[in-house]
């Protein structure tokens, strides 16, 4: 998605409308789209400012996002689970359908993806919380042992 124009422009935009010029005349001097000046034009109306709206979808808010605390621990309690089992527990446990890629993406957003190593083992990195408040220990499970 483009970025927004910024927002000294939409408001150059909007006092030259304001000066009683046309939207067209808008549009070309300021080399932008007449449905653009008509656009800020609108949203200074309704609003009393030309902010662009946020972009995105704000993120965090998927179907495993309450379920990713429980991902890790499966994780780190069984280290040779795949994408497609891991959906089939969820359903089983949660009774939330997702797709492979989808439980793949949760894996990846906490840092879980599966690494081969030179001898074509797969294995997980694990971030487990320390006693500590706030402290993080990286922990790999390789083979069933786990090594900090």
């Amino acid at each position: 998605m483009g970025k927004p124009h910024p927002v000294e422009l939409r408001q150059r935009v909007v006092d030259h409308v304001a000066e009683g010029n046309t939207h067209r005349s808008a549009a070309a001097r300021f080399k932008i789209s007449v449905r653009f000046v008509n656009d800020m034009v609108k949203l200074k109306a309704a609003t009393g400012g030309l902010a662009p709206k946020a972009q995105g979808n704000g993120g965090g808010h998927g179907k495993l996002s309450s379920l990713k605390d429980w991902i890790a621990r499966r994780i780190a309690e069984k280290r040779d689970l795949t994408a497609a089992a891991l959906a089939t527990e969820i359903a089983a446990t949660h009774g939330v359908a997702v797709h492979r890629g989808t439980v793949w993406q949760a894996l990846r957003d906490l840092d879980l993806i599966p690494t081969a190593d030179s001898s074509d083992r797969w294995y997980y990195t694990v971030y487990l919380v320390s006693g500590k408040p706030g402290a993080v220990q990286k922990t790999t499970l390789h083979e069933g042992v786990a090594s900090p």
